[in-house]
């Protein structure tokens, strides 16, 4: 007699709006919520693999996608949590496999937080406490070699910051966001996201402006952490369009990374710089070019090179979106996009939705030289999402020639209607949640 068919999980939606009601704030920083689970869950924290721990404003989760691809071309598994996820929740777990890692399953993912769910027993806890505890709760389960761990807001207070002995600390650059949970200068920004450094732990820091540099040098000498610092304990240059990265042990001559834009280099090389400061895993040359060139991370100056959405848009176009959604996300965006024109002249429209909490005008204000037509629209199914005359406003003050569309598909087709005599270059942008929303409706979730 056959055994019945395994019941498959209720829909995740169901649970995950369940566990969003147990507080009534989507973002409440603090450890000890987290604490008193991670007790009653019998610390899975301290069960882990050697953890790799990320902070910065922006460049965390390409950090982490060249980490992980060098780990993996190493011959490692790697455990894998970023955040926010783009289409599905699965996105944010990737369970470290010989040969490379996979997105939880539904089944198992559904399974692990509501075991935290029970356990909380109906305390207030934020969304974020709970799907981080079930992280843990997964990776303590399953063997890998290493997990690379990003931060979800700030740092010090970020439920994530439980690790008291992980393998490295990793800060990303620091720049101006989440003022109204982190402070509103960028001393006290940089005080957030340096609170990730542990005692003796190497540190391993992106090029920052002075102010944040200070404070991360204070805080890594207060804990006597080794701290190994971009253009000073280590160095990245592009040099023939290669990536050229030199520390005190030597020089490594590399290919380009496949994913696009300037900073992607500094991204790569920080990358480098983490697994060259520790000592646990001897990691060769070619995985490291491996790894350079094999890193994928979507919604990040990402092409769209098929999907419906290119049915909608301008014959012969080109399509990129990109997650920037503050000052700096947009300045390398526009930095990327002034690369392509010298390689390839097209006129450039921008079509942007933003959250209501950023600053439309600092971001916009990037693409100013580069293009005078903005479409701005609302991203849908976000309630804090800025209504688009607002993002308007902010794009006529900067001179910019604006519309306003009711969705992206209408915007592409309002584009499809004029006469460019070259197809234009056409950039999605201001907010990993419209890009989550553009990857769905194009067809292309990440995988």
């Amino acid at each position: 007699m056959n055994a019945p068919a395994a019941k498959p999980a209720p829909p995740i939606g169901d649970l995950i709006a369940r566990l969003s009601a147990l507080h009534p704030e989507r973002i409440d920083l603090g450890l000890e919520r987290m604490g008193k689970l991670l007790e009653r869950l019998d610390h899975p924290e301290r069960k882990l693999p050697p953890v790799i721990h990320v902070a910065g404003t922006n460049g965390k989760g390409s950090t982490i996608a060249y980490l992980r691809a060098i780990l993996e071309a190493a011959g490692l598994r790697v455990h894998v949590y970023t955040s926010p996820s783009l289409v599905r929740i699965n996105e944010r777990f990737r369970l470290g496999r010989p040969g490379g890692g996979v997105l939880v399953g539904d089944d198992e993912l559904y399974a692990a937080l509501e075991h935290c769910e029970s356990a909380n027993a109906g305390a207030p806890i934020t969304l974020f406490e709970i799907e981080t505890a079930a992280a843990f709760h997964l990776f303590a389960r399953h063997p890998a070699d290493v997990l690379l761990l990003e931060v979800g807001l700030g740092g010090r207070l970020d439920a994530t910051n439980v690790i008291d002995a992980p393998l490295a600390t990793v800060i990303a650059p620091v720049s101006m966001d989440h003022t109204e949970f982190l402070g509103d200068t960028l001393t006290a920004i940089a005080g957030e996201k340096a609170a990730i450094i542990k005692r003796n732990v190497p540190a391993i820091s992106a090029e920052q402006l002075p102010e944040a540099m200070a404070v991360i040098e204070q805080y890594a000498k207060h804990m006597h952490a080794p701290l190994h610092t971009a253009g000073e304990g280590w160095h990245v240059n592009v040099e023939r369009g290669r990536l050229v990265y030199q520390d005190d042990r030597g020089l490594m001559d590399l290919a380009a990374p496949k994913l696009f834009g300037r900073h992607q280099f500094d991204n790569a090389g920080l990358a480098i710089a983490t697994l060259r400061a520790q000592d646990r895993f001897r990691i060769d040359i070619a995985a490291f070019e491996a790894g350079i060139v094999n890193a994928e991370w979507p919604a990040r100056m990402q092409r769209l090179a098929s999907g419906a959405l290119l049915e909608q848009a301008p014959q012969g176009c080109e399509i990129w979106l990109d997650g920037g959604h503050n000052a700096e996300g947009g300045r390398v965006a526009a930095a990327a996009l002034g690369d392509l024109e010298e390689r390839v002249s097209r006129p450039l429209v921008v079509i942007a939705g933003m959250m209501a909490n950023k600053d439309a005008r600092a971001f916009l204000a990037n693409f100013a030289g580069l293009t005078r037509h903005i479409i701005a629209l609302e991203i849908p199914n976000q309630d804090k999402a800025m209504p688009p005359d607002r993002l308007a406003d902010a794009a006529r003050a900067l001179g910019m020639r604006v519309e306003i569309a009711g969705s992206v598909e209408a915007a592409l087709r309002s584009l499809a209607r004029l006469a460019y005599e070259v197809p234009p270059r056409i950039l999605i942008t201001g907010s990993l949640y419209l890009a989550g929303h553009v990857l769905d409706v194009n067809g292309t979730p990440p995988g």
